[in-house]
């Protein structure tokens, strides 16, 4: 039967229901990584992960609505994560927005929902149902421990290819270059809310629980994107990885 663990046993935990789950291991990943991508395939990407974070600062509405209002640090987290994504200076929407445009894709292509894929469309979906249904602290854990704190390790791999193999200005990639930053700090602050509120045997699982499951999502989409796009033009042998 499993006990309370202490901060740094929980931290480890957490931190363990990740690795190995990483979207960094994806086929898709391993191609822009290595710069073997085409602007096309680029363009389906920017398409689909707009329907993934554009809707992010909602997933954190619904969740900063059903947050106590006795955790005052969480849902001032809450909040001020809303505000970067929507107002605290450049809309990240319209940032990712640019990078497509540069990419050859349109305004329209990306914020039009019948242009991202199935998988996308379950990834978006979860994200939703965690927010509104969730316990909040179990949420925090999904939504910004599992999904939110890969984005700095992820695009530290991509962005150097950006602008060494494609081309891509500095305001062109500013979009990865601002998550870099900023989701470090927010998955930091993620963590330390988890740790803090999720005083119970049974939190610390569900917690477990869904950091591994956000992971296995976000792998899952990150794999659907070389599937759907990718595989035609660049075998998984390619890649170093087995057929």
């Amino acid at each position: 039967m499993a006990e309370l663990m202490n901060r740094d046993e929980f931290r480890t935990a957490l931190e363990n229901a990740i690795k190995g789950k990483s979207a960094n291991a994806s086929p898709f990943s391993i191609a822009w990584a290595e710069g073997k991508l085409s602007r096309q395939h680029l363009q389906r990407w920017a398409e689909n992960h707009y329907h993934y974070v554009g809707p992010f600062a909602d997933y954190l509405g619904y969740l900063y609505a059903r947050t106590p209002d006795t955790y005052t640090e969480a849902k001032d987290f809450l909040l001020a994560n809303m505000y970067e994504e929507e107002i605290g200076g450049d809309r990240h929407t319209d940032l990712l927005i640019r990078f497509a445009e540069a990419c050859g894709t349109t305004r329209e292509r990306v914020v039009n929902p019948d242009n991202m894929s199935p998988t996308t469309r379950a990834l978006q979906s979860w994200c939703y149902a965690v927010a509104m249904r969730e316990d909040p602290i179990v949420a925090v854990a999904g939504l910004v421990v599992g999904l939110e704190s890969q984005v700095p390790s992820i695009y530290r791999k991509q962005t150097p290819t950006l602008r060494e193999k494609y081309g891509f200005t500095d305001e062109e990639v500013e979009f990865f270059d601002l998550h870099i930053v900023s989701d470090e700090i927010h998955g930091e602050r993620g963590y330390q809310i988890v740790l803090e509120h999720a005083n119970t045997v049974d939190l610390q699982q569900r917690c477990l629980k869904i950091c591994e499951i956000g992971a296995q999502m976000r792998l899952l989409y990150t794999t659907a994107l070389y599937t759907d796009y990718v595989q035609d033009d660049i075998a998984l042998p390619e890649l170093g990885l087995a057929a």
